[in-house]
């Protein structure tokens, strides 16, 4: 079932990518093929953007995924390692966590804005960013429940 939700998230994001591909050929054929640009183009291309990065971090990059400046954890124990991704999870969690409450509010709060163009609610531009949210409590919570598991190791 974990694969069949890990495969709906990366085809919803093939489809955020794709279709701000598709706006972003729109809005240049428009501007420069017809000189007429688009308003509506600009608009649902930073939306579109915005929830494809949102997205993409929160459900399809993996942590091993990102750039990570790793000189002296590489160099570390196995132990000391462990140490550093249980306080770097447990910052990360924690950071998210605490951010939640006042990011779900002010999502709710932009529910009686739109957006000047296409009208749509502000809610569902910033959406994705308590998904972000959610995602890194999880994510990180599941991580050190493995790294204080007997098969640590392989978690590092």
């Amino acid at each position: 079932m974990f694969k069949l939700l890990r495969r709906g998230a990366d085809a919803f994001g093939v489809l955020l990518f794709a279709l701000l591909f598709l706006v972003f050929v729109v809005q240049v054929t428009a501007r420069f093929g017809f000189n007429r640009p688009l308003a509506w183009t600009d608009e649902a291309a930073v939306i579109l953007y915005l929830w494809a990065i949102l997205w993409g971090a929160a459900l399809v990059c993996k942590d091993r995924d990102n750039v990570a400046f790793d000189l002296l954890y590489q160099h570390a124990s196995p132990q000391v390692q462990r140490a550093m991704a249980l306080a770097a999870c447990a910052l990360i969690g924690v950071l998210a966590a605490w951010g939640l409450p006042g990011s779900l509010d002010y999502i709710y709060f932009m529910r009686r804005e739109s957006t000047p163009v296409m009208g749509l609610p502000f809610h569902w531009v910033f959406a994705p960013f308590a998904l972000l949210l959610l995602a890194l409590i999880v994510r990180y919570a599941l991580r050190i429940y493995r790294l204080l598991g007997k098969n640590w190791r392989r978690h590092l």
